[in-house]
């Protein structure tokens, strides 16, 4: 199911009531009985909510406590042994809003020591065990990215990246049952033509794509990428960092991701020599809805083409001159080939201003409606003036209405339906020809949105930046926004208060909520496990997986827009508004929109502080050794060392070849290779490495002459010993 925006506040909702009863006549929507057993509520288990992953050393602590208590009470924080290492009060807060609970804050932000298995006490309460360490989100980066991957369409989906629950055939290139994405004709009176659409991403819990949300989704996984490039962070984000099939091409592996996406939009735009060429069809799903579950390969449906709108050929536009900006050091050809298409795209746009999607449009499929395109061509100038300088781009931007607006950055944060706080985002962080005083007045209105989330944020004893009634469909993706814009004024400022403010983003996303509950599969200690998809549905069909870990839940809803919501939450404070309940379209459902945020907010939160003086203790070690030589190749072992205080879960080792080896084999671990550059990464069964345990794994290879042993390790980007 797929969100519309209504045209005064402009929210991330979805289909009507009247459309979502019809969905449910058609089949559209999940009535099989949810699985004997099943969790469907979340039930917290203590009134002491926390980060349930944990806090960063140097990082804010703080936790929430639910609490009839007026006055200040005493917490404790214990170590994994019992003892008490750091003691305060809290501060009470009082009635809370958008819980509807009274609440008191402690704050443990002092203490800095790291270790595993925290508790923190308050008044005879104790949280859920949570981490302090400085790798405490190396994973979740890693997993809020594979969403990606597993959402691929026109791909099979490999066991050896994703596990074999979720290896699947490709979906949509016209293997029986499925019609496929090769070759899709329009709806009717739409065009009479066909179009190769395959590949890009599922835009949510079906099979539909949609070019507004797959622009959106796609300028925020490269713009991660764009941002810690400028921090000099990139390596994070490296070639061979994560799990898609492009490792070790040479190419970061975040924009191999994004451009499996960007190939689709592009595929999406109309042909020369047709009615409206060089703009993009709004969007491509079944003709009719299908029930759940459904995995992708077994979709019967046909597939549809749907009238091209303005608002997707803008979209198209400014992700392609952003892959024309970003993706030239790897691929100067694609970059041209963007430029082309984002050229082609605004052209198209400025001829057909006013071509809308119709809110009707909504069977199969999401309406993504939108009358408002404005913002759109705002986006789309800055990103095409930062690309390419030229001065026709520059007087859209500066003639655009949306250049001075107090309005660009909403109350209700950026979405597909409010972009031009992406357009101020580009000119305030990318150097342009823009005068000094105009980019002065665009950073300051960057730094004027994050000091309105603080202040939100200072004011809710959650610590949430959404105002206390935008707790709307997809709630939980606004709150990613929101932090992304707190964590650019602090690039832009270097002031730490918009770094913590984006870092207590997370500790609400992951357990420090109205529910004590993580909305992230697989991270915390009680998270969502039954999120709305037709083939992560274990909840329907045992023989289906969960949801894989890193899948961001939309959140509390209000609205309450589905029969599940209806039934179990009548009468729900707006910040409790969501049930783990696979048929709960409206409160639990995933979105390729709500994970980009997440997954540019995780890379963000992993990276290692520069803080100078001495460099930190290794707390890895490496022996390499060559166990056998032959005139042209060799064997050789590796065993790795955790030498540090907390385990490691998931770990890449890399190294740099001095004589010019090429590995041809590999056992015990997956092993890439990039021009001298080695990759290797844990398998399935020794994917945890525990304070003091070691991993050992070969390869094979091949050298000319000398063979010369690496002297250089790192463990997932830390210097190894």
């Amino acid at each position: 199911m797929h969100r519309t925006a209504p045209p005064l506040l402009r929210r991330p909702l979805h289909l009507s009531a009247a459309l979502l009863t019809g969905a449910l006549l058609l089949g559209g929507l999940a009535t099989a009985p949810a699985a004997e057993g099943a969790s469907t509520t979340a039930a917290a288990t203590t009134a002491v909510r926390v980060n349930q992953v944990g806090y960063l050393p140097d990082g804010p602590k703080r936790a929430t406590v639910v609490t009839t208590a007026a006055q200040a009470l005493g917490w404790q924080l214990r170590n994994a042994a019992g003892t008490v290492v750091a003691s305060g009060s809290t501060v009470p807060r009082g009635a809370d809003a958008p819980s509807g609970q009274s609440l008191q804050v402690a704050d443990f932000s002092s203490h800095r020591e790291t270790g595993n298995g925290y508790v923190l006490t308050v008044d005879g309460s104790s949280s859920v065990p949570f981490d302090i360490r400085a790798n405490l989100y190396d994973t979740l980066r890693s997993d809020a990215m594979a969403f990606f991957h597993h959402q691929r369409s026109g791909i099979a989906i490999d066991a050896s990246l994703v596990g074999s629950a979720y290896a699947r055939p490709a979906g949509h290139l016209g293997v029986a049952p499925n019609k496929g994405d090769t070759s899709v004709p329009c709806q009717a009176t739409v065009c009479d033509y066909t179009r190769d659409v395959r590949g890009g991403w599922y835009d949510a819990g079906d099979h539909g794509k949609y070019v507004v949300n797959g622009g959106l989704s796609t300028w925020l996984l490269v713009n991660s990428f764009e941002r810690a490039d400028r921090a000099g962070k990139g390596a994070a984000l490296g070639d061979s960092t994560l799990r898609v099939p492009e490792r070790g091409n040479g190419v970061p592996d975040v924009l191999d991701e994004a451009r499996w996406e960007l190939d689709f939009l592009m595929r999406m735009q109309v042909p020369e020599g047709k009615p409206y060429a060089g703009m993009a069809f709004h969007k491509i799903h079944d003709a009719a809805w299908t029930g759940m579950p459904m995995r992708p390969e077994q979709d019967p449906q046909p597939r549809e083409l749907h009238r091209p709108s303005t608002a997707a050929t803008l979209n198209l536009a400014a992700a392609a001159a952003q892959c024309a900006r970003v993706f030239r050091p790897y691929d100067s050809a694609y970059a041209d080939r963007c430029l082309s298409a984002a050229r082609q795209a605004w052209s198209a746009a400025r001829a057909n201003p006013a071509v809308y999607a119709p809110d009707s449009d909504s069977t199969g499929g999401g309406p993504y409606g939108d009358t408002r395109v404005t913002d759109e061509f705002y986006w789309a100038a800055a990103e095409l003036y930062a690309a390419t300088g030229e001065s026709v781009y520059r007087d859209a931007v500066t003639s655009s209405p949306w250049h001075t607006s107090a309005d660009a950055f909403s109350p209700y944060g950026f979405g597909w339906a409010d972009t031009a706080a992406l357009g101020r985002l580009v000119l305030a962080t990318v150097p342009t020809g823009l005068p000094a005083a105009d980019t002065a007045r665009i950073r300051s209105s960057v730094t004027a949105a994050a000091d309105g989330y603080l202040a939100r944020m200072a004011a809710q004893g959650y610590a949430v930046p959404v105002p206390a009634d935008g707790y709307f469909w997809g709630s939980n993706g606004e709150v990613a926004n929101d932090a992304i814009v707190m964590a650019v004024a602090g690039e832009l400022t270097g002031e730490a208060r918009y770094r913590a403010g984006a870092l207590e983003t997370m500790d609400y996303l992951l357990g420090r909520n109205a529910l004590g509950l993580s909305y992230v599969t697989g991270h915390g200690e009680t998270t969502s496990q039954n999120q709305h998809h037709r083939f992560w549905a274990h909840q329907l069909d045992p023989s289906l997986p969960r949801p894989p870990a890193g899948s961001l839940a939309g959140g509390p809803n209000s609205g309450l827009q589905d029969p599940v919501a209806q039934e179990k939450l009548a009468g729900c404070a707006p910040a409790a508004c969501y049930i783990d309940h696979v048929d709960s379209y409206s409160t639990n459902e995933v979105a390729i929109n709500w994970n980009a945020p997440l997954a540019w907010l995780a890379a963000y939160a992993a990276e290692r502080a520069s803080t100078g003086g001495e460099p930190p203790a290794a707390s890895c070690a490496v022996t390499y050794r060559v166990d056998n030589a032959w005139n042209t190749g060799f064997t050789a072992n590796v065993t790795v060392r955790n030498t540090g205080p907390t385990a490691v879960e998931g770990w890449q080792l890399a190294w740099t070849y001095p004589g010019g080896q090429r590995v041809t084999g590999s056992w015990n671990a997956t092993v890439t290779q990039s021009g001298s550059t080695v990759g290797a990464r844990n398998t399935d069964w020794n994917r945890t490495l525990a304070p003091g345990a070691t991993v050992s794994f070969g390869v094979q290879g091949t050298h000319s002459g000398a063979n010369p042993s690496p002297t250089a390790f790192t463990l997932n980007g830390d210097a190894c010993a």
